[in-house]
């Protein structure tokens, strides 16, 4: 049975779910151009459409690898949690939404941290994955993003975030918000000791993040047409009166009006991170004879 035939069995059923896959196993559904590909297909080829050029969202681990050389990376503070501080509750009891979080996204909370070589040079990696609560930004987030950093700065090594986030995490309320600081201050004292920070912004980089850590990078680069901003569109159209372009706030138009200094695609990130390392830090050299 074809995927066409499938389709029509399904007479008005829904049939993406929110990261944009198929209900049917084995296919995705680009969100842009709706065209519908094999999954291996995607992954092949990077999850970028080979129609439309629409990058999907990548895991946090799926972008650990596209940017690191293979099984190079070494995960760091990987048992820090989220607890209930504010005992908070919306629709449902926060402790619910980070054990079901957990189990959906098979990860302990929104950022993956720890070391990583490319092409055999060492540096710190920080990869968000909005599959975990809309990769927000809570207080486990903001410790494991200031102590990796802390770390580069006492090992002397460059630093790569990765943002995926939806902003804030409303849950944790003032809590989140203190993350914001915490970690300038944290990339304030890594640009005082003269380290080399690159923040990659892609799909989505939103509210407290961009408003901090995403915007403090030596370089900013993005992804095509990754959705960045602080508030949303309608909220912002809504304070000034005012209707914004269609692109206001995607990642051509930050780049047209400053807020980047480069959009890559995704096939030559890794490429041209090296290069950055190589032009911004010198060549480096492996010594084979250490132990």
């Amino acid at each position: 049975m074809t995927l066409i035939d499938l389709i029509r069995q399904k007479k008005g059923a829904k049939l993406l779910n929110q990261k944009g896959e198929c209900n049917f196993g084995g296919w995705l559904c680009c969100p842009k151009c709706q065209t519908f590909l094999e999954e291996i297909r995607m992954e092949n080829n990077l999850k970028v459409c080979p129609f439309c050029d629409h990058h999907l969202r990548l895991t946090a681990l799926e972008r650990i690898k596209l940017i690191s050389d293979e099984e190079s990376f070494t995960e760091k503070f990987p048992n820090i949690e989220s607890l209930d501080p504010l005992d908070f509750e919306d629709t449902k009891k926060y402790k619910e939404r980070l054990t079901e979080a957990k189990k959906t996204s098979g990860l302990k909370d929104a950022v993956i941290t720890g070391c990583a070589k490319l092409d055999k040079r060492p540096f710190a990696l920080a990869a968000m994955d909005f599959q975990f609560i809309g990769g927000s930004l809570g207080s486990v987030v903001g410790e494991k993003l200031t102590r990796l950093i802390e770390e580069a700065i006492m090992d002397r090594l460059p630093l790569i975030i990765v943002s995926q986030s939806g902003g804030a995490r409303m849950q944790e309320s003032i809590f989140s918000l203190m993350q914001m600081a915490k970690v300038s201050q944290a990339i304030k004292r890594f640009h005082e000791a003269g380290l080399f920070y690159i923040s990659v912004l892609t799909d989505p980089t939103m509210g407290g993040v961009t408003a901090s850590f995403a915007s403090l990078g030596d370089l900013i680069l993005a992804e095509p047409g990754a959705l960045i901003g602080f508030a949303g569109s309608r909220v912002i159209e809504q304070t000034m009166r005012q209707k914004l372009p269609a692109d206001a706030q995607k990642a051509e138009f930050q780049l047209r009006h400053g807020m980047l200094d480069m959009i890559v695609h995704r096939k030559q990130m890794k490429q041209c991170i090296k290069t950055l390392f190589t032009h911004f830090l010198g060549a480096y050299e492996t010594d084979t004879n250490s132990d």
